[in-house]
């Protein structure tokens, strides 16, 4: 099961995608946002399945043809976004763990939908970047510090983040949340894939620009696992549903167009992360 944040006229509503078609859980009160799904955790799962299941298809039915045009960010509203911090060793005899996970920020309002176009202030931030990250949705709330070994049951589902980021000196390494933060920095989708339809311990994510790849990573590369980031942020903070976590990144790669390479206007970037899908965010 995928499940998104779609424009349903003037209101923004969950629905399930399957198969090209989507359909909207207006019918399910309570049910009706992501978060609202999150924080319902597993039962949430079964209602919306079976809610799926016996909405039959066909004319004057309530799927509707999956227009891509449609999706919103597929968290629209995230309490809290946190993103961590050079958590991909750079090849398979680093070692280099820290002693616990680098933990930065985005602010919620930096969220944007698959297919959008990125808009910046260049005279603030020239120097700005893609990142490809699996994303963590959290479910249920941790109200303490959770065990690593519990800590999954506190994960709602993994989507593609795009981690925009600023690379200026005066931004990135000096003010990395407002380098971080500005509108549409933070792509997120194109859907949800729920927990427990999808092992994450080794994914290939991917970025490019178009159409050339400048990042092509591992999920298994990670130094800190799903588990262990979980574990860590829930003895400092209380994990609300719908927070997202931004898991880490891989090195960019040095062939062509290499680390250097800015985002330019006119780029189409694509993120894809293996068993998830495809985020493509155009700049202007």
């Amino acid at each position: 099961m995928r499940l998104a944040t779609i424009r349903d006229g003037s209101r923004l509503v969950a629905a399930v995608v399957d198969e090209g078609s989507v359909l909207p859980l207006a019918g399910l009160p309570g049910l009706e946002s992501m978060r609202g799904i999150a924080a319902a955790g597993d039962e949430g799962l079964r209602l919306v399945t079976a809610y799926a299941a016996r909405s039959e298809r066909g004319p004057g039915s309530a799927w509707r043809p999956l227009d891509p045009g449609l999706l919103a960010p597929a968290v629209p509203d995230p309490g809290a976004i946190y993103t961590v911090g050079v958590n991909y060793r750079s090849s398979a005899g680093d070692d280099n763990r820290p002693e616990r996970p680098l933990i930065y920020g985005k602010l919620p309002g930096s969220v944007a939908a698959p297919g959008g176009t990125l808009r910046w202030d260049r005279s603030i931030a020239p120097n700005v970047d893609p990142e490809v990250e699996l994303g963590v949705v959290i479910g249920t709330s941790t109200t303490g510090p959770v065990d690593p070994a519990d800590a999954m049951r506190h994960v709602f589902g993994w989507t593609c983040i795009n981690d925009i980021s600023a690379r200026d000196a005066w931004l990135d390494g000096d003010q990395w949340l407002l380098g971080k933060s500005m509108p549409g920095f933070c792509p997120v989708g194109p859907w949800i894939v729920p927990r427990d339809e999808l092992d994450v311990r080794d994914l290939r994510l991917i970025a490019t620009i178009n159409g050339q790849r400048i990042q092509d990573g591992r999920t298994s590369a990670m130094r800190f696992g799903v588990a262990e980031v979980v574990a860590f942020l829930s003895r400092h903070v209380e994990l609300r549903p719908g927070d997202l976590i931004a898991s880490g990144t891989p090195r960019r790669l040095d062939a062509p167009p290499g680390p250097a390479r800015h985002l330019q206007p006119g780029d189409v970037v694509s993120i894809e992360i293996e068993g998830i899908g495809e985020l493509v965010t155009h700049v202007a």
